[in-house]
């Protein structure tokens, strides 16, 4: 539920088919309301970048999604100059729109919260 990008109902809701049912045409309703997708990014593309895991994340992906979401970056940086969101074949589609970026974010907060847990330890001689 906690994570380290906050706090996620998804989990819960993806194991029941009742909620599931609910809450997806919300969300997909809601992602496709908030406009990222016809600007040409992906949802991962919006996480805030001043933090320290997420930089930590950005710094582990392979040459080419770095060179991706760069692209990704200067295209939609274009269409907010025009003042135009980019044509209707260059929108991100749903199935496009993968969270490529959360694994990494998540695994560098694990080995942050294990490397907490090492630097606290005590050592303490036998008598």
């Amino acid at each position: 539920m906690f994570g380290p990008l906050g706090i996620s109902l998804a989990p819960q809701i993806s194991k029941s088919r009742t909620l599931y049912r609910w809450f997806k045409p919300i969300a997909n309703w809601y992602a496709q309301t908030a406009g990222y997708r016809q600007m040409g990014l992906k949802y991962d593309d919006l996480l805030v970048e001043e933090r320290e895991d997420v930089q930590k994340a950005i710094g582990r992906l392979t040459p080419r999604e770095a060179y991706d979401r760069i692209y990704r970056f200067r295209i939609a940086s274009q269409a907010s100059v025009l003042h135009k969101n980019l044509p209707k074949e260059q929108w991100v589609k749903p199935e496009e729109d993968i969270r490529y970026l959360k694994p990494h974010v998540e695994e560098v907060s694990k080995e942050d919260t294990e490397r907490a847990k090492w630097d606290n330890v005590q050592v303490q001689r036998k008598r």
